[in-house]
């Protein structure tokens, strides 16, 4: 179904040293997050790594890149779309083309709307999705991330964990579009209902709310986290449960819950290793967060694309997927898994 056989990577911490500290976030301006890239050597290939938008995820997927290109000899140009929109992702792939990279990894938007050019892009040089994948019958060569619905599974785990009795849970995500979101979401619904394809609202012992998308915007998260929880959290709100999907979501449901008086008491799933979601974690506000290696996306990237660029499509597996595993974390390892992710980040102790 939508889990084929997959490679297993394990993160390797030894990769992060001497890796710089150039790191983009969310609070750069458009200018600088759209055009940023490594230094290059004339005489090496070039490559690019294209992201889905500027948040901090990111910064550590951007230092598994700097590392490749160290180590397989390559040029790479790092673009993160300043808004998140599939025209500003379109543009700088373009961009990319007319520069003459030879190999593109990306993390289609809208991969739905994107497939005929992305397609076109595939025909001309070497093209890989990273994170979130296309449909299938795409011609990109290969898609190198989480498996998604999996991960998906296991923040529903963590939603049974918060209210093993049953309740009523919402879910924030920035688009329904990306298939990371649409395999996400079907995990968790599918491992409330326990069972395949599930569609809910009622999934067991547990109703969905309804599911809130916010076009890569923390603000609007957390104004419709603010509406669910004025809608839903009167009373009993030990038994509602907030789920985000992407990195920016839980930090925003957070925030709403703490504005209203509620951390503690409403729970909160999260996905991705936002350092306000691992700090929720410790303070007791944050059941639990389903976390990637985004730095092994930007190293195996790289890793491939510079393979293909030169030539050799052995690197790609039969099945075109490569998966990289995600962590659980939660109380019991956020501290370790806090100093790990300041290695990655090169910011120390």
């Amino acid at each position: 179904m939508r889990r084929p056989d997959s490679y297993s990577l394990l993160l390797l911490a030894a990769l992060t040293a001497g890796c710089s500290s150039n790191s983009p976030t969310n609070t750069q301006n458009a200018a600088s997050v759209s055009s940023s890239s490594n230094t290059h050597d004339a005489d090496q290939t070039t490559v690019a790594f294209v992201t889905n938008n500027p948040f901090e995820f990111w910064a550590i997927a951007r230092k598994g890149t700097e590392k490749a290109a160290e180590d397989f000899k390559v040029n790479v140009v790092f673009r993160m779309p300043a808004q998140g929109s599939a025209a500003e992702q379109r543009q700088i792939v373009e961009d990319l083309l007319v520069q003459g990279v030879k190999g593109i990894a990306i993390s289609p938007i809208d991969p739905q709307n994107q497939g005929e050019f992305l397609d076109d892009v595939a025909s001309k040089v070497p093209l890989i999705t990273q994170d979130s994948d296309l449909p299938p019958g795409s011609k990109r060569l290969c898609f190198l991330g989480t498996d998604n619905y999996e991960a998906g599974k296991a923040a529903g785990r963590l939603v049974k964990e918060a209210l093993p009795d049953g309740g009523r849970l919402a879910i924030y995500v920035g688009s329904m579009d990306a298939q990371n979101a649409i395999d996400r979401r079907q995990g968790v619904l599918d491992e409330l209902a326990g069972q395949e394809n599930a569609t809910g609202p009622e999934l067991g012992k547990y109703t969905l709310i309804d599911t809130f998308t916010d076009e890569t915007s923390q603000e609007t998260c957390k104004r419709k986290a603010e509406d669910t929880l004025v809608a839903h959290a009167k009373d009993s709100p030990e038994t509602l449960c907030l789920v985000g999907l992407w990195a920016y979501n839980p930090p925003a449901m957070l925030a709403a819950v703490q504005d209203q008086g509620l951390a503690g008491k409403v729970k909160l799933v999260g996905f991705d290793e936002n350092e306000e979601t691992l700090q929720g974690i410790q303070d007791g506000h944050i059941v639990g967060t389903v976390v990637q290696q985004p730095f092994e996306f930007g190293y195996q990237a790289v890793k491939m694309l510079s393979s293909l660029a030169r030539g050799d499509k052995s690197v790609v597996p039969e099945n075109g997927v490569v998966h990289v595993d995600y962590k659980v974390i939660k109380p019991d390892n956020v501290d370790d898994f806090r100093d790990e992710l300041r290695g990655l980040k090169g910011t120390g102790g």
